[in-house]
């Protein structure tokens, strides 16, 4: 699932605290890292898991309204159609879901104010209105419901957001990483699905000869941009004219380190793809001006480095 810019920004963050710490391991950061990186799965499950507690709340609320003492006819007759959700009930079912589930402690139970709050905020939308007004039933419009209801009132929710930051300091940044993984999880999930099949693994296997070819890209892209990182430091403070290298935005210096190390270690990826990827992460990690700095240094540089044979690519359509 994890995508390849994923995996830098996982790089990213690791570096970061590497060149800013002046005594990190670098074995002690590639395993904070790898284990960073890996719990991006659990917190998809806690997001997930909250859906199916908002939902147990739901079931909750119609009980004890039944229970009133002076019940509504509403409440002696309720709609089920959210609680019974069929695409929620067959994620249920799967037995690789229970055991992660199970295997992260997933477990929501002592939030009930703020599962609450977003019930009433889901109820109070017009989307899942029209949903439960629709008397039809099926297994795709349940996914549906379920999709909008993560995208729009769980992704990116302020009070899930502090609760995340509690558990974990990295899990607020990480949220960008796991909610589009969670909807590709929750589409991953068909109404033929068996019970037994596995649910999607964090690193992509898909088409790869080497399973952990991605997981092996990460590591080795922390690993050869530290080693490579002073000699990487005299480049970019030799090409960056009127700049001393402390007066350049550290996540900057970060980024062209990072991006050199692709372009000369990592024979098989396309320099387009390097250029491409680093800028954006510049517009996201770094100052309002990085682009177009990060995009002169590395336009100069890639050069020159051909020219040097210090860049050399390998494989199909890939050879200049």
């Amino acid at each position: 699932m994890l995508s390849r810019r994923h995996l830098r920004i996982k790089a990213l963050q690791a570096l970061y605290s590497y060149f800013m710490s002046n005594d990190l391991d670098l074995a002690i950061g590639e395993k904070n890292m790898v284990k960073s990186t890996a719990r991006i799965y659990e917190l998809i499950m806690w997001q997930i898991g909250f859906i199916m507690q908002v939902v147990k709340f739901a079931s909750k609320r119609i009980d004890e309204n039944k229970k009133k003492f002076y019940p509504t006819p509403e409440d002696l007759n309720p709609n089920t159609k959210f609680i019974d959700n069929l695409f929620l009930a067959k994620l249920a079912e799967n037995k690789d879901f229970i055991r992660k589930m199970n295997a992260f402690h997933i477990n929501w139970s002592d939030e009930e104010e703020m599962v609450r709050k977003i019930y009433n905020e889901i109820r109070a939308c017009e989307d899942f209105k029209k949903y439960m007004s629709n008397p039809a039933r099926s297994f795709s419009e349940d996914r549906e419901i379920i999709v909008t209801i993560f995208r729009d009132h769980i992704a990116y929710n302020d009070a899930l957001d502090y609760f995340y930051e509690e558990k974990n300091i990295f899990w607020v940044n990480d949220l960008e990483i796991a909610n589009p993984l969670v909807i590709k999880i929750l589409n991953w999930l068909k109404y033929n699905t068996d019970e037994f099949d596995l649910m999607p693994p964090l690193y992509n296997t898909d088409g790869k000869e080497d399973p952990d070819e991605d997981r092996k890209f990460l590591i080795d892209l922390y690993h050869k941009t530290i080693l490579k990182g002073r000699e990487f430091e005299s480049i970019i403070e030799n090409k960056a004219k009127n700049w001393e290298i402390n007066r350049i935005a550290a996540m900057d210096v970060i980024l062209l380190k990072m991006a050199l190390t692709e372009l000369t270690q990592f024979q098989s990826i396309p320099v387009k793809v390097t250029m491409n990827e680093y800028i954006e992460l510049s517009k996201y990690y770094s100052t309002p001006k990085s682009r177009v700095f990060i995009n002169g240094i590395l336009d100069k540089l890639i050069e020159e480095m051909k020219d040097d044979k210090q860049i050399v690519k390998i494989g199909r359509g890939l050879v200049d």
